[in-house]
């Protein structure tokens, strides 16, 4: 496989403005590496729950994934798993969407590996 992948920072530029076209909420907790940092998504329910996914190449494709089988999990479970993550990968970038029925707003198909 190739590695086509556009670079994070337009990945994420171009999300931004699909998400405020719609008026749903994006917002960038923490820039990581411009052209090759791991997104995570923290999908803010608003009920006191969060889905936590992250993008993989699986096969030929970049899909989402969950980050643990307990999702969506306890919105105070998504900021120690998002603290950990800049522990082990600082370049990672970490996103906040609020959106009640927890849609990830980026290409691809959310899978449970």
């Amino acid at each position: 496989m190739t590695n086509d992948r556009l670079p994070t920072e337009f990945t994420v530029m171009a999300q931004m403005r699909t998400t405020a076209l719609e008026g749903v909420p994006l917002m960038i907790r923490r820039r990581g590496d411009r052209t090759s940092g791991v997104i995570v998504l923290k999908i803010n329910r608003l009920d006191g729950t969060a889905r936590v996914l992250t993008q993989v190449c699986y096969g030929d494709e970049y899909v989402w994934t969950p980050v643990s089988s307990n999702d969506p999990m306890p919105d105070s479970d998504a900021e120690k798993y998002l603290e950990r993550q800049l522990d082990i990968d600082p370049d990672s970038w970490i996103l906040e969407i609020e959106d009640k029925q927890g849609r990830h707003w980026f290409p691809g198909k959310v899978v449970n590996l």
